[in-house]
Formats: C-alpha cells, sequence, structure tokens
C-alpha cells in the first residue's frame, strides 16, 4: 500500500481530519413497498461514496470547514472517491490497498420510509498489513498535527485490525496536543474510551451494550452518560443519540435534550455522522452546550432530505438549528 499525495490546495492546513479505516460505497436503492423472496423493481439507485469517517468529512466540506481524510481505500474503485475529494475540496491522505473498496447495499423502502443495510464487512488484513497500515495513518496524522484541531475516529473496523486501533491512534494524537472524537461501538469503544478521546457520540444501543445492561429509560441514559464522565480518564462530553427521540448531551457541567426537526425524509443514512460533523463544528465556533445540541441536531435534520453524505446550504442548516427544541436536564 502507499499513501496517495494530497490533491488540493487544503492539504497542508485541515482543520479536521477524519480516519477512515473501512470507508464503503453506498449503493442506495429505492422501493416503493419491498416484498421479500419476491422481484422487486426498484425505481431508481444512487451509488455514493461513503463509510463513517467519510461522511462526516463531506458534511464537514459543505459546511466549509477543512477537512482531510486518511485511512484506507481500494485501488480498484478509488475514482468515486478521488471525484467527491476533488470536487468537495477535502485533502486526500488516504493508503491505497490492492483491490476494491467494500460495497454497502441500503434498500430504502419509499412507502414505509424503512431502510435496510447490507453492510460488507471489508478487507480482510493479517496482523502484518494491520500494523503497516496503522504506521502509515500514524505517520500522516503527524505530518499535520500542526495544523489540525480536531481527529473524527468513527466507524468500524476492517477484518484483522487489532480492537485497540483507535486508542492507540487517540493516545498519540492526544499526546501531540490535538483533541479526538470518537464514533464506534462495540470492542473498539470500549478499548479507545481508556485512552481518553475528548467527545464520544454512541447511539442508545451501543452504549447499552458497552455497560452490559438495558438502557430503555432516559433516565437510564442520563446516568450512564454520566457515569462516562466520572471516569478516569473522562470525555469532556458525551452524546448519545436516540433516532427519533433526539439526542441527549452531557457535560461535566449540565445535560440538555434535543428534540429532532420533523423533516422530509430521502434517507436515514448517514444521519449520526452528519450529527458527528455538526459536534466537530460546533468545537470550532466555541459553543455553548445548548447551541452545541443545536448545531448537531441541525447538521443530522439537513441530511434526512438527501441521499448520500451530504448538507445543504450553511445558511439552510443555521436556519434549521434556530427551529431545534432544547430542554435542560436536571
Amino acid at each position: 500500500m502507499n499513501p496517495l499525495q494530497p490533491l488540493n490546495p487544503f492539504a497542508e492546513s485541515p482543520q479536521v481530519v477524519t480516519v477512515a479505516l473501512n470507508p464503503a460505497l453506498d449503493q442506495t436503492i429505492e422501493v416503493a413497498g419491498i416484498t421479500l423472496g419476491a422481484v422487486n423493481r426498484a425505481l431508481r439507485m444512487q451509488v455514493d461514496v461513503g463509510g463513517k469517517a467519510v461522511n462526516v468529512a463531506s458534511c464537514l466540506s459543505d459546511f466549509h470547514i477543512r477537512t482531510a481524510v486518511t485511512g484506507q481505500i481500494g485501488r480498484d474503485n478509488a475514482a468515486l472517491f478521488e471525484e467527491l475529494f476533488q470536487r468537495k475540496k477535502i485533502a486526500n491522505h488516504c493508503c491505497y490497498l490492492d483491490g476494491l473498496t467494500r460495497i454497502n447495499s441500503k434498500l430504502v423502502d419509499t412507502v414505509s420510509g424503512d431502510t435496510t443495510d447490507l453492510n460488507m464487512p471489508g478487507p480482510e488484513f493479517t496482523s502484518a498489513t494491520a500494523k503497516d497500515l496503522l504506521d502509515q495513518v500514524l505517520r500522516r496524522l503527524d505530518q499535520l498535527a500542526g495544523h489540525v484541531q480536531w481527529i473524527v475516529l468513527s466507524g468500524s473496523l476492517p477484518p484483522g485490525m487489532p480492537a485497540d486501533t483507535y486508542a492507540t491512534i487517540t493516545r498519540q494524537v492526544q499526546a501531540a496536543g490535538g483533541a479526538v472524537v470518537l464514533d464506534t461501538s462495540g470492542a473498539p469503544l470500549k478499548a479507545a474510551l481508556a485512552a481518553g478521546p475528548k467527545i464520544v457520540k454512541p447511539n442508545r444501543h451501543e452504549l447499552a451494550e458497552l455497560v452490559g445492561r438495558p438502557l430503555d429509560t432516559l433516565d437510564a441514559l442520563i446516568t450512564t452518560g454520566r457515569e462516562l464522565l466520572a471516569a478516569t480518564p473522562a470525555p469532556d462530553l458525551v452524546v448519545v443519540s436516540l433516532g427519533e427521540d433526539g439526542a441527549l448531551f452531557l457535560n461535566r457541567e449540565q445535560a440538555v435534550q434535543a428534540l429532532p426537526i420533523q423533516m422530509t425524509v430521502s434517507s436515514t443514512v448517514g444521519a449520526g455522522d452528519a450529527m458527528v460533523a455538526g459536534l466537530v463544528a460546533a468545537q470550532i465556533e466555541k459553543l455553548s452546550l445548548a447551541d452545541t445540541a443545536r448545531l448537531a441536531t441541525a447538521f443530522a435534520a439537513a441530511k434526512l432530505t438527501r441521499l448520500g453524505p451530504h448538507l445543504p446550504r450553511p445558511a439552510e442548516v443555521r436556519a434549521l438549528a434556530q427551529q431545534v427544541s432544547v430542554s435542560a436536564i436536571n
């Protein structure tokens, strides 16, 4: 694998770097009423560059925040990634692997509004190739350290990558003065929390899996979020996305709940990634907790109106933020 040279003028001065260790091409197929076990005629299909970290970078770029991506992509279908990076002026610091980047399928039922995801696992790494990729990513992050304010670690790890990969990256980045936003699940989430990322954004199911108990009530979610803030090391901000119930935002001083805006939904895919992008944008703008909740929720709402990892103009996103209802939690 070889690092790819930066492709655009922002290469030397990104504000944010997202780490895409398991990116994907998302094939979204719209069907008017899916019938399992039968022939279904699709209405339309769209292929978007995806994977959680790439989605975050795309939304940040739409909000005019200088962004870079590192990680890996497959050489055989790299053209779509390159086109997105060039069009959105995202600095490309990825390593190229032989073969294809994984392809995920999203089945969108236009009648029910439901989305069914069929996600592939990604390329399989040996211990040697996993170490090689991690070493290259760490070198690239070290080269960017003087410019970057935030590093986003987002998404699953491909087969063969050690569960402590995000923990290793977090320790190096934050030792160099950077700040990490973490959005993952399972063993990688548990391992990385021990490295002390500044922001963590699990959803309610990922948080329940982390603590090993049901979190069926709002009080249980709030209590668990506060437990994370009391841990050592502890994040500065915990955000728990709740789907139709909005999201909880907790720091050491206060907690708020943001309720979602009613939007015409084109696709729910990537809404959580848009929220992560909104969290980063709010940190760059040094917003209060309540305004952070408004902006992050507006990012997610704006994404719902579009297929693919895209946002409307920043002014439209800020207008949506003014519509978000935020309430304090005791």
